[in-house]
């Protein structure tokens, strides 16, 4: 069951892509309708059960850290420092002294309405087959318009930046097993570690079909307070077809 494992999460980097809004905070505690984008993170586990976190801090931990201390009790919250200047693998390594026998992570900064449950149970299965690791994938979103054609190639229609469903990517939301810790591939969780495991086809992953955004800009960070505040905040409801 999901709620017996602990998620870590990695809040340690310095954003420097939504530049100077993290100059005195770490990109993870941007505020997101009023909270911190980690609040909404930590509550999409939460309301699947999870209650054990282990915060993967860095730079301006301490802020983090006192964050953590505001949370409600029925929530272990452990704000764990992996160094400044360490990468995402590095930073998930040395969480490995807090974590069970099999755990999640997930970047602090992503936020989407993952089914945690049928992520678990996907890597339980794949665990059978050799697998060490799941990675939950979406498909590509165009950056880009893009515009349909008829065999004469008179254009038919337009469509405003699609998601392109024969490409995906890592959205993050993985579940590790502790295990694979030991042969851990390099400092750099996406380029050295998963494609390492992907090489040793010990990586699983997951397609996720619903809502998923990443906050790499201070524009993503407005986008995020907008569908909080009007949207009803769709990375907290479920897809239709994973509702039980």
């Amino acid at each position: 069951m999901p709620g017996s494992l602990t998620t870590v999460v990695l809040c340690g980097g310095k954003g420097t892509r939504a530049w100077p809004a993290t100059a005195e905070v770490p990109k993870p505690m941007l505020p997101v309708a009023d909270r911190p984008a980690l609040a909404h993170v930590i509550e999409i586990y939460a309301r699947q059960g999870v209650r054990r976190f282990v915060l993967a801090t860095g730079y301006r931990g301490d802020v983090v850290a006192d964050w953590a201390r505001t949370l409600p009790s029925d929530l272990e919250v452990i704000a764990h420092d992996t160094g400044e200047e360490s990468n995402t693998g590095e930073r998930v390594r040395r969480c490995g002294e807090l974590v069970g026998d099999t755990f999640f992570a997930t970047y602090g900064d992503g936020l989407g309405n993952v089914d945690i449950g049928a992520l678990l149970a996907t890597h339980r299965a794949a665990t059978e087959t050799g697998a060490l690791a799941t990675v939950t994938t979406v498909a590509l979103p165009s950056q880009y318009g893009t515009v349909d054609t008829d065999g004469e190639g008179r254009v038919t229609g337009f469509n405003e930046k699609p998601l392109l469903h024969d490409h995906r990517i890592n959205a993050g939301f993985f579940v590790f097993e502790k295990r694979a810790l030991e042969a851990w591939a390099g400092p750099d969780l996406e380029r050295d570690v998963l494609p390492d495991l992907a090489g040793r086809r010990a990586l699983q992953s997951y397609k996720h079909p619903g809502f998923w955004k990443s906050m790499d800009t201070q524009k993503d960070v407005a986008d995020m307070t907008r569908l909080a505040t009007e949207g009803g905040s769709p990375w907290l409801q479920l897809p239709s077809t994973q509702r039980s």
